[in-house]
């Protein structure tokens, strides 16, 4: 008696850390969606922070208790905290400790933290680009207008934290604020919500965050939920581009195959609103970033084989090993891919013959196009989505400035590309 209720005590300790690691290993079926592992308890009796003594103050939040997530290991997700100089460090450090809203998990990205060609004839210092993932929007937003009123623009300020939570809930579920003085220098940051950010790394929702955490970032502030879920979309990205490519292709090529999955769809990328050249921009300048991040994942899978002094990579390309990807690809995308194959009448019904489906489409030589235009459809509406709200959130005069910034970038792309 003794022995069976202790076995079933074993089992319930256990069983929250099974969850956890089956995020990256399971099988999901295409209608599933992946929930966000609950943020971990808060202590009841902890200090009430002074910077809420705000005149009027902002409206207390609902206290809510979840189970607590099990510690993560010290080394899980170690690539994830790549190395800036001690100056950068410093500086993105100390613009983040200046906001008194509770931030979360913070991160840095773009040129003005990692390099990137194209920017070497720039004047003055490139823009510094954060996302802040908070709890709660309303909250943040509240504190923050009282605090940096000038961070908003005047109708926005007008309408108040209410109405900047709703606009943020459009498209992707991000508010920017851009154009911004800190520490002598010009940043913009993006405002979303712990659970939003979780949900898109493991579902990819939109793309629009999972797509930027796939290229090099400084986290400024961690946390264990991230943490956890961006290392399921480091995988799945690695998962999708190997789906892409060739028996045998250049580190180079992967890097680009990845950093290009947020870019496909981008309305900007069409107009004259971004750089053509990005993504090699990007990937030229932080090929070591890249390395860190991605080389364990890859060497982890099974059928990929990468030398540790070689720039070449090769993978196994029978419709086998490929179903191992295939099957543990982010369940919008997988849903999407099998949408696209529905009217195929050569492709074996799903229910009638499971393992014969998955192989089918495994081995379909049109898979890597079909991945590619899922991953643009994906991409498409909340990127569209995401800059017309830029006209809402920073007004006619910030839109105006951003347009020609980026016009400016645009230009000189394609000069450079001669």
């Amino acid at each position: 008696m003794l022995s069976t209720v202790s076995q079933a005590s074993r089992r319930h300790i256990t069983s929250p850390l099974k969850s956890i690691r089956s995020l990256s290993i399971e099988t999901t079926s295409s209608s599933d969606v992946l929930h966000p592992p609950p943020p971990p308890s808060k202590h009841p009796t902890a200090k009430p922070s002074p910077r809420t003594r705000l005149s009027p103050a902002p409206r207390p939040a609902v206290p809510h208790r979840h189970q607590a997530l099990p510690h993560l290991p010290a080394t899980f997700g170690r690539n994830q905290l790549l190395s800036v100089p001690n100056s950068t460090r410093a500086l993105l450090e100390s613009i983040v400790a200046d906001f008194d809203s509770p931030i979360r998990y913070a991160f840095a990205y773009g040129s003005g933290v990692f390099e990137q060609d194209g920017y070497e004839n720039e004047k003055g210092a490139p823009m510094l680009d954060f996302i802040f993932a908070v709890t709660h929007p309303a909250h943040f937003h509240s504190i923050n207008m009282s605090q940096n009123p000038s961070h908003y623009a005047i109708h926005a300020r007008t309408l108040g934290s209410s109405f900047v939570t709703k606009v943020q809930e459009f498209g992707p579920g991000v508010w920017f604020n851009a154009f911004v003085k800190a520490k002598g220098r010009t940043i913009k940051y993006g405002v979303t919500s712990v659970d939003n950010l979780c949900s898109d790394l493991l579902n990819w929702n939109s793309l629009y965050l999972a797509g930027r955490m796939h290229k090099p970032l400084r986290i400024i502030k961690d946390d264990a939920r991230v943490r956890l879920t961006q290392q399921v979309n480091l995988t799945s990205a690695v998962r999708a581009a190997l789906l892409t490519l060739p028996a045998e292709f250049s580190e180079k090529r992967l890097f680009e195959t990845i950093a290009g999955i947020s870019y496909s769809g981008d309305p900007r990328m069409v107009l004259p609103g971004e750089n053509r050249g990005k993504v090699g921009n990007i990937v030229r300048r932080q090929g070591p970033q890249f390395r860190e991040l991605y080389c364990r994942l890859v060497t982890g899978l099974p059928g990929v084989h990468w030398p540790a002094e070689s720039s070449t990579i090769q993978q196994d390309t029978s419709p086998l090993a490929r179903v191992a990807h295939l099957k543990k690809l982010p369940p919008v995308l997988l849903r999407r891919v099998r949408g696209g194959y529905a009217s195929d009448t050569s492709i074996p019904s799903f229910e009638g013959d499971e393992v014969a489906y998955w192989q089918r489409l495994a081995g379909d030589e049109q898979l890597p196009m079909v991945l590619r235009n899922q991953m643009s459809g994906i991409v498409r509406y909340p990127a569209t989505v995401q800059t017309l709200k830029g006209v809402v959130s920073g007004g006619p005069v910030v839109t105006v400035r951003y347009s020609l910034d980026k016009l400016t970038k645009w230009w000189a792309g394609m000069k450079a590309r001669g």
